[in-house]
């Protein structure tokens, strides 16, 4: 059984406050999380290190938006960066609440599933990019444009002086040839050799994720100024845009990369039903729409020819019903010890945080686990602060942080 406690930062609540708080605490103390397919309640799944029964969970308002808090990130301990998806760009102080605005961001074109989407701050200065770079740190955004007629995803970067963003650069712009509203991804992470990476959907257009002389549906790989790195798998391919570092990708909205083990994750929306976690390896294939475990929304047919082909990666996580994963992290801290190791997901229909452990070979779920399902929001995003609390996004504009 789970158990929940929600403060505000006054810890005072109103009659009306602390009736609905106690309703909800009352509800969440009934409700067991959910156990599916390869969860920690399958007799057949070897269990190493159950997840604990108990896991009592303390969720602080941090913050609170008239708008989509869609990506997060921190510039220091104390602030958090925050990208509206209609085109606004706050921090907010973790100590005091305040939140800031901030100008000079481009033009970002806010229709349907686009807008501003993630943010990532690169530090320049921490010892794994070894260089010797001062602040203000180069900070990266994907975001909704126009490009020849049509709607795609961009990438850019600029560096923070007080409240205005200043010095931006426009690195990549998708080609993806659709002018749909839906599928843009997109999410951003750095490794350890100067690259970042970033996800974008098909943009509503299947077949496009399995034609490489575009961008949709495909993970993106870069150098740090939005040149293409000379090993990257199709870089010499003439057929193929030598941007792309995997692709056969429907949603691809999560995505980090695991230092620890130098291991890129990424997780995906399917259709109805076959959402996915992914491990992207270097130019593979990962079979959408060709392969996959989702069903049509205008019928219950299957989509593709089957759930595997030879040649196509597998999925290391399908979920059946779709959760709609939006975001997800490999947690590494000291407050949720038990988690280390973990995949952390967002979900926004099935409204919860999710939790997954796999095997030692990371190719089989083995136990997974739901949170937070009774407080009946859609998680955008997640990220973890550096006191190694975790920070998640609500599309009803909230920002949370969740402790042990």
């Amino acid at each position: 059984m789970t158990f929940f406690t929600v403060k505000n930062r006054s810890n005072i609540l109103s009659k009306f406050e602390y009736r609905n708080v106690a309703r909800r605490m009352v509800l969440k103390t009934t409700l067991l999380p959910l156990c599916f397919l390869f969860s920690a309640c399958s007799a057949s799944a070897p269990q190493q290190n159950p997840f604990s029964p108990n896991q009592s969970i303390t969720v602080t308002e941090l913050a609170r938006f008239n708008d989509i808090p869609w990506g997060a990130d921190f510039l220091d301990s104390d602030t958090l960066l925050v990208t509206l998806k209609s085109g606004k760009l706050a921090t907010i102080n973790l100590e005091t609440g305040k939140i800031h605005y901030i100008e000079g961001l481009p033009g970002v074109v806010n229709v349907g599933q686009g807008g501003l989407l993630d943010v990532a701050v690169l530090d320049t200065t921490a010892p794994d990019h070894q260089t010797k770079e001062a602040p203000p740190f180069w900070i990266y955004f994907t975001y909704s444009a126009t490009a020849s007629n049509s709607l795609t995803t961009a990438l850019g970067r600029a560096k923070l002086d007080k409240d205005r963003l200043v010095e931006w650069e426009t690195l990549f712009i998708a080609d993806t040839h659709s002018d749909a509203t839906v599928h843009f991804g997109s999410r951003i992470a750095f490794d350890d050799n100067k690259h970042l990476y970033i996800s974008i959907g098909d943009r509503g257009a299947r077949d496009s994720a399995q034609d490489r002389s575009n961008h949709a549906g495909s993970i993106i790989r870069l150098n740090l100024d939005g040149s293409v790195p000379k090993d990257n798998p199709f870089y010499n391919d003439l057929n193929a845009r030598a941007e792309i570092w995997s692709y056969g990708h429907r949603n691809p909205q999560g995505l980090f990369f695991d230092k620890r083990t130098q291991t890129l994750w990424s997780n995906e929306h399917g259709p109805r039903g076959g959402d996915e976690i992914n491990k992207i390896l270097k130019g593979e294939n990962y079979g959408w729409p060709v392969v996959s475990y989702g069903k049509e929304y205008w019928s219950f047919s299957a989509v593709g020819e089957g759930t595997q082909k030879k040649g196509m990666e597998d999925a290391k996580k399908v979920f059946i019903p779709s959760i709609a994963p939006s975001d997800l992290l490999i947690y590494h801290g000291r407050l949720f010890s038990d988690w280390n190791d973990d995949i952390i997901s967002t979900a926004l229909a099935l409204r919860h945080i999710n939790r997954l452990r796999l095997n030692e070979n990371d190719d089989e779920a083995q136990q997974e686990q739901r949170y937070l399902r009774n407080l009946d929001e859609r998680f955008r995003s997640i990220t973890q602060a550096p006191d190694s609390s975790l920070i998640v996004t609500t599309d009803s504009g909230k920002v949370l942080r969740l402790t042990p």
